[in-house]
């Protein structure tokens, strides 16, 4: 199976939104990873209905697959990175994360995508484990049943530092939910070496049925710093095996959102370096 390599739009900031999708498919990436915010697709802005339609046509024009993302930093904060989260005390700033969310699967239907991904949030200050997995369920819960309507995976990221931050906590939230059918797997390559106890390689094979996403960058173990390939600790070769071993169809996206100041060069040299190090019969056509 080959591997539909992606490079998200975190890494462009710098690019008009069309300017970024012309230079991903001149470089002849398969697709590209859609971080919903206000210099590109702001999903606050009233005519989010035209503008989606608008990028969807654009879209098929250049060939281009897409999965829309949701860590914009300040998009419902100016003061707060991430801010609210799924888990804020306020159960209006939850619902306010909460209809991002249900809006970023409304334009995910739109644009035909194959995912929403998403996170958990850091637990807040004085907030008992127990309250702060009672508040994700009830948060992701309509968007859950808004992604069942759409029939767009909703793909939550273990995140290092939040409340679910590995594997297994993905599981554990597969379990409070009653293991529900859009709930997918957003699985972040970096994050695997970082944090979990398996190599990168083998977190793909465990985590292969529940994988609706994939986001990739170099990193070192116990430190959360999203690095261009080589600069990291990452051994490529068996991940990418074990990633075209699955079957999983969906794009696997290139994540430097720290590096938008040398984004379009490192567009080009990240993949060249993900085609080098596929496998024989993963090469992209």
């Amino acid at each position: 199976m080959s591997l539909r390599l992606g490079y998200g739009t975190n890494g462009l900031t710098d690019l008009r939104l069309d300017d970024a999708l012309v230079l991903l498919a001149d470089l002849g990436y398969d697709g590209v990873g859609l971080t919903l915010d206000h210099m590109h697709l702001d999903p606050l802005a009233p005519d989010l209905g035209s503008r989606t339609r608008r990028l969807a046509g654009r879209l098929a024009d250049l060939g281009l697959e897409v999965t829309v993302e949701t860590g914009a930093r300040y998009v419902l904060d100016p003061r707060r990175k991430h801010g609210p989260s799924l888990l804020d005390p306020d159960p209006h700033a939850r619902a306010a994360r909460t209809g991002l969310l249900v809006r970023a699967v409304q334009v995910a239907e739109d644009l035909g995508a194959h995912a929403v991904h998403c996170f958990s949030g850091i637990t807040p200050a004085a907030t008992a484990p127990e309250t702060a997995w009672q508040r994700l369920e009830a948060a992701l819960t309509p968007v859950l049943d808004v992604a069942a309507t759409a029939r767009v995976p909703l793909a939550v990221e273990p995140e290092p530092g939040h409340l679910l931050a590995t594997l297994d906590d993905f599981h554990h939230l597969r379990t409070l939910l009653g293991d529900p059918e859009p709930l997918g797997l957003t699985l972040d390559i970096g994050h695997c070496q970082c944090l979990e106890t398996a190599p990168p390689a083998d977190c793909v094979e465990q985590a292969a049925p529940w994988i609706r996403h994939v986001q990739i960058e170099d990193m070192r173990r116990g430190v959360h710093e999203h690095l261009p390939f080589g600069d990291g600790e990452i051994d490529f070769p068996p991940v990418l095996d074990a990633l075209a071993a699955t079957g999983y169809r969906g794009l696997t996206v290139v994540e430097l959102p720290r590096h938008s100041h040398a984004g379009p060069e490192l567009a080009r040299t990240s993949l060249d370096f993900l085609r080098s190090h596929l496998p024989s019969n993963g090469a992209a056509a």
